[in-house]
């Protein structure tokens, strides 16, 4: 039997029994993110059993890796009682990323259940935008002033640092809480005992506004390397801080919404095997719309040229490979331009550096294609008459034409998540499937005009 099997018949059988002493000791050794995802399957009435007799730690440390159908579910089940303790004990951000998935009726009904304190924190929190590092800080962070001595910042450490968010960093302020620097614990443990704190700071410390979006703060984490950064109002007051675990939540969200458009569709906010039909459609169905809409300008496109496709019917057989070649390479440059601007290694002035590259690139792969579709109608010609006797004049008009269609897409692929970014859109909405709708029109023009230019006076 699978280890998750048998953790669940001995969870099962321990509630069944109601032995609280017994499953305590039972779930000590487990740790918190191991235990939620075995019991997060459980019978909503065990899993309410399980929380009333584990322990308060267990509980609150077990219910933040729970995903947000289960926590709901919990604490409808939870008494009144059981669930304010377990809403009181969370940490800060762990709550207000709970609140702030519910309605806003429910929202109001759970910070009823605060004390007067946590409610006010929890408000606090929830006023900042959404998305802002004002919703996703902390208040639970140990802070010494420089005067101090090594020894009397460890004891206070020790007295005030059980129940912290993270100990890897302390921050020193002055007299009116204004952050001077961070520490990293391990210089304490270094240092002679009678050294005082303010020989230990270097100056080296990065800050966060509240206001400040996620993504910045994950830039942020990513440069300088940090377990912890802190946040600070105008006044440089330091007012809570964001953990890195936060930002592995958030660089997650953030990939995975840019994964979602760029496949054509709009982010779903929730995971996909939860969110409502009805609402997966929805954001399906726009962009599908949009681009389907795209696509019938290839067929306007294409009625343009009826009478070269009348004189000529071997040019129609091309069309898929020459304007699906073009839209192929533009959702490849698409996709790296969109990566590289949200991994910061180039700025938007940078645009003509980019161009650049994209042209040069653009055109050697155009050169490949282009030589092995002019080999492809060369070598099929010797064995079959299906491209009659000007199969040369094809073979050029297809070559060249894959040329410039495969450069074309690689400009716009390029360029078209430059502008988006420039205009204060999200680069990632220039999705591939969008890209490649553009370029298969522009594709048809390209593609006729050269055969035009090749063809005329034989077969146009």
């Amino acid at each position: 039997m699978p280890v998750q099997a048998n953790v669940k018949v001995d969870l099962a059988g321990l509630l069944a029994r109601k032995d609280g002493v017994a499953l305590k000791k039972y779930l000590e050794p487990w740790l918190p993110m191991d235990l939620a995802p075995l019991i997060a399957e459980m019978h909503v009435e065990e899993l309410a059993a399980l929380f009333r007799l584990s322990s308060r730690e267990l509980a609150v440390a077990t219910f933040s890796y729970l995903s947000i159908e289960p926590q709901k579910k919990l604490l409808k089940m939870l008494t009144q009682e059981q669930a304010a303790a377990l809403l009181n004990a969370l940490p800060p951000d762990d709550r207000t990323a709970f609140l702030n998935e519910l309605p806003l009726d429910v929202a109001m009904q759970m910070l009823a259940m605060l004390t007067p304190d946590e409610r006010q924190v929890a408000q606090a929190l929830l006023a900042y935008p959404e998305h802002s590092v004002g919703r996703m800080m902390t208040l639970d962070y140990v802070a010494v002033r420089p005067e101090w001595s090594v020894r009397e910042a460890l004891d206070y450490i020790r007295e005030h640092g059980y129940d912290r968010e993270t100990l890897n960093v302390v921050f020193a302020v002055d007299a009116e809480g204004r952050l001077i620097d961070d520490i990293r614990v391990r210089r304490f443990l270094l240092s002679a005992l009678d050294r005082p704190v303010s020989e230990l700071l270097d100056g080296n410390y990065a800050t966060l506004s509240p206001t400040d979006d996620r993504e910045k703060a994950l830039q942020l984490f990513q440069k300088f390397d940090r377990v912890a950064l802190p946040v600070t109002d105008d006044a440089r007051k330091l007012i809570g801080i964001v953990t890195v675990d936060d930002m592995l939540d958030v660089a997650a969200a953030e990939a995975t919404e840019d994964i979602q458009k760029l496949g054509g569709s709009e982010a779903l906010d929730e995971p996909y095997t939860t969110i409502a039909l009805s609402r997966m459609v929805k954001k399906r169905a726009s962009w599908l719309v949009v681009l389907f809409l795209g696509e019938m300008l290839t067929a306007t496109a294409m009625s343009f040229f009826e009478g070269e496709i009348a004189k000529a019917v071997v040019l129609a057989l091309f069309v898929p490979l020459v304007i699906s070649s073009g839209g192929n390479a533009g959702s490849q440059a698409a996709t790296l331009v969109i990566r590289a601007l949200a991994l910061g290694e180039f700025k938007l002035r940078d645009w003509w550096r980019v161009m650049r590259r994209e042209f040069a690139a653009g055109t050697a792969l155009g050169v490949i294609l282009g030589v092995i579709g002019f080999l492809r109608i060369a070598i099929w010609s010797q064995f079959s008459g299906t491209y009659g006797p000007h199969w040369p004049l094809v073979a050029s008009t297809v070559g060249l034409s894959l040329v410039g269609i495969v450069l074309w897409g690689s400009l716009m692929g390029s360029m078209l998540p430059l502008l988006l970014k420039r205009l204060g859109l999200d680069p990632a909405t220039s999705s591939a499937p969008f890209v490649a709708t553009l370029v298969d029109v522009t594709g048809l023009i390209i593609y006729f005009s050269v055969a035009y230019l090749i063809m005329r006076g034989t077969l146009l």
